[in-house]
């Protein structure tokens, strides 16, 4: 990848975590994992290029696109319990839908039984 564009994506993943709510912390350790994962950083890029998924990576099965998914279920449960979490914040929904899939990339058996978990609050024995 060249510079120019590694520096665009540093600098979409600074923004993200700008309006995202996370810390200079969080942009550092989330640019490192970035940047150790090519796969997941092209799939970043693409993201960023053309507002696009081409869920070219996938661990044992779940893309981001998944993964996003299972936050929004996750967002339907928090509000059960009047936690909004990431409703309404689209830039730290799609930060964390990457931050989870690199996470995901290193530990996918504890991921994937997250995942496959609670699924929010849509379900016959809800009420």
């Amino acid at each position: 990848m060249d510079r120019e564009r590694l520096e665009r994506a540093r600098q979409f993943a600074a923004a993200l975590c700008h309006y995202g709510e996370q810390d200079e912390a969080f942009l550092a350790d989330f640019w490192s994992a970035l940047e150790q994962e090519t796969d997941i950083l092209e799939e970043f890029c693409q993201y960023m290029d053309h507002r696009e998924f081409a869920c070219g990576v996938s661990v044992q099965g779940y893309t981001v696109i998944d993964i996003m998914i299972w936050q929004i279920d996750h967002f339907k449960a928090r509000m059960d319990h009047r936690d909004p979490g990431m409703g309404g914040n689209g830039d730290k929904m799609l930060l964390m839908a990457f931050d989870t899939l690199l996470k995901m990339k290193k530990e996918p058996d504890r991921y994937v039984r997250m995942m496959q978990g609670e699924t929010g609050t849509d379900y016959p024995e809800k009420y």
